[in-house]
């Protein structure tokens, strides 16, 4: 990635040789461009929210900026970016999405999100931060900011205008006032569940912004959570990919002597699925982990593996984080213990699960849905 403040070698994380996608687009570059053309000053607090790879605080390190995001895997991708242009430890803070931002920003760079609640989220935890001189910078590519969009940072921050577009990259130019009455934050949103999907019926569903079709059970995990495997006495059971962790609830539900693990890359979804589990009064035992799918999980411990894989990677369509999470389950499964996957029927995960576990059953399916079950044998 080339900028005013050098070139900069950059990957993502995982590593993965055949992952063809870049760790930075033309609106990373556009955004650093635009801070050197109109020499914004960065003496004071940079904040960088959403910098999906680390690549606004690698470049603007000297300037000891602070990220904030909702990835595990930036974070990663960030620290590896870091030491890898000899950036000292310490000299970029890394704070998630669930951290308290900077009691002060005077310069913020908002990568515009996918999803437009954590934009809200996001907007609504910095505004106490944000003074009239603060210079508030959004990018994204074209296609990722809408009228909607700008309307957020006009409701929460400023009058608001974007920029002309560059390699199908734009930049919002918010400023900032602060006599603005902003509206009382609507997150964590908390729904309950409807009857006829198992055990978790007319339960409790939290969720923090930006995680998975927010405000209602999304119709995938509505047919998975009515074919899930009957309960097993003392199972040790993964959530893989668990968002609000309404799935491995329902299986703690059904069995209380199960011990389930709630795992994510997403900082929001973590927080989401251990108050939707605390908020449902399980009695088992429950373990909740931010991390890279399975690793940390010892080999052949767990019994259930229990999955939704998402098939984007921000805007990219990808099966790769798939693959990597049915390998993974292949690994901490015990002999004979499953994997069980709720898909798309076009995505063909029977296929990869063949390749990866050597076997593949339908349990379930509907025109748009599978749930398939792999064995580790």
């Amino acid at each position: 990635m080339t900028t005013p403040w050098g070139e900069f070698a950059l990957t993502r994380f995982p590593e993965d040789p055949r992952d063809r996608l870049r760790a930075w687009d033309a609106s990373d570059e556009y955004v650093l461009r635009h801070l050197e053309r109109e020499r914004v000053p960065l003496s004071g607090t940079v904040v960088a929210v959403g910098d999906r790879w680390g690549a606004l605080v690698t470049a603007l390190a000297e300037h000891r900026p602070t990220q904030i995001t909702d990835s595990h895997l930036t974070q990663e991708a960030t620290r590896a970016n870091l030491v890898r242009h000899g950036v000292e430890p310490g000299a970029v803070r890394l704070l998630t999405t669930q951290d308290p931002p900077p009691d002060r920003v005077d310069v913020l760079l908002l990568r515009v999100p996918k999803s437009l609640a954590l934009l809200e989220d996001q907007l609504l935890r910095l505004a106490p931060a944000v003074h009239a001189g603060t210079v508030v910078v959004g990018t994204g590519m074209v296609k990722e900011i809408h009228t909607s969009t700008l309307q957020l940072f006009e409701r929460i921050l400023g009058p608001t205008r974007t920029s002309l577009a560059e390699k199908k990259a734009r930049l919002i130019f918010c400023t900032p006032d602060p006599a603005l009455e902003r509206p009382a934050s609507p997150w964590p949103y908390v729904y309950t569940l409807p009857d006829g999907i198992g055990p978790a019926a007319g339960g409790t569903v939290v969720n923090h912004a930006g995680v998975f079709c927010a405000d209602r059970l999304d119709i995938g995990t509505r047919f998975f959570l009515r074919h899930l495997p009957s309960g097993r006495g003392g199972r040790r059971v993964v959530d893989l990919g668990c968002g609000n962790g309404v799935v491995g609830t329902a299986v703690a539900l059904a069995d209380p002597e199960a011990e389930v693990l709630f795992v994510d890359e997403s900082f929001q979804a973590v927080a989401s699925a251990e108050a939707t589990y605390k908020a449902n009064g399980v009695p088992g035992h429950a373990e909740f982990r931010v991390g890279d799918g399975l690793a940390g999980v010892p080999s052949g411990s767990v019994d259930l593996v229990l999955n939704n894989p998402p098939f984007h990677s921000h805007q990219a369509t990808t099966d790769a984080t798939a693959r990597r999470m049915f390998a993974g389950a292949r690994r901490v499964l015990r002999p004979g213990g499953e994997l069980w996957v709720i898909g798309n029927r076009h995505l063909g995960y029977h296929v990869t699960l063949r390749r990866i576990f050597g076997n593949s059953r339908l349990v379930a399916g509907d025109p748009k849905f599978v749930v398939l079950k792999a064995v580790k044998r």
